[in-house]
């Protein structure tokens, strides 16, 4: 894949690494595959959307939501510098409604996002998770900032067991958790995700 310098801003190497390379190895390994419609929800500028387009190819679509402007300006940026046209980017304003189909969605990634959510707006989240989701569709959580990694806000008292306890209690099994260098902000480090399916 070709460097992605961007009008105004050069990407770093190592989030060029990742988005171009790593990243799509790290999807491809959690269980994202070609054609598969994916959501990845706070988007921000694209460190999951981007590798998720290059896995899914053009039989799949990333549905890129955020409420950023100036970051999903950049992810617009991105996508052209790369000629995708299989990502879908919409913006927001911090509703938790989804606007997408019933069962439309084969992948769902909420990952370093349900720390900014109260518990009563996740709880919102995984419900319209759930809606979207296919039959036999993909959750896949990296809760970022929970008691042992860096906590902060929603999370900072709630350890990693506590987390999937609740995902598991809104109709979703756990089946794996995967763990690697990850993107985070602009820069990767330790982290695991967490796959669920809906149950039915």
């Amino acid at each position: 894949m070709k460097n992605l310098v961007l009008g105004y801003k050069a990407l770093d190497p190592q989030v060029m690494y990742w988005e171009t390379q790593k990243g799509t190895e790290f999807l491809k390994r959690i269980g994202i595959n070609k054609g598969d419609n994916v959501l990845d929800f706070g988007c921000r500028v694209g460190h999951y959307a981007i590798p998720a387009a290059e896995v899914i190819g053009n039989e799949g679509v990333v549905y890129a939501i955020d409420t950023e402007e100036k970051a999903l300006l950049e992810l617009e940026q991105k996508i052209k510098a790369l000629n995708f046209t299989n990502i879908r980017i919409i913006k927001t304003f911090g509703q938790l409604t989804l606007p997408l189909e019933e069962e439309s969605i084969d992948v769902v990634l909420l990952y370093d996002v349900l720390h900014y959510l109260k518990e009563d707006e996740r709880k919102k989240l995984y419900q319209e998770t759930f809606r979207v989701l296919k039959e036999k569709g993909m959750l896949s959580v990296y809760p970022k900032h929970c008691l042992t990694d860096d906590p902060i806000m929603e999370f900072q008292n709630m350890d990693l067991n506590t987390i999937k306890h609740e995902i598991e209690n809104l109709n979703f099994n756990f089946t794996v958790k995967h763990c690697d260098h990850i993107s985070h902000d602009d820069g990767l480090n330790q982290g695991c995700v967490f796959n669920f399916r809906k149950k039915m």
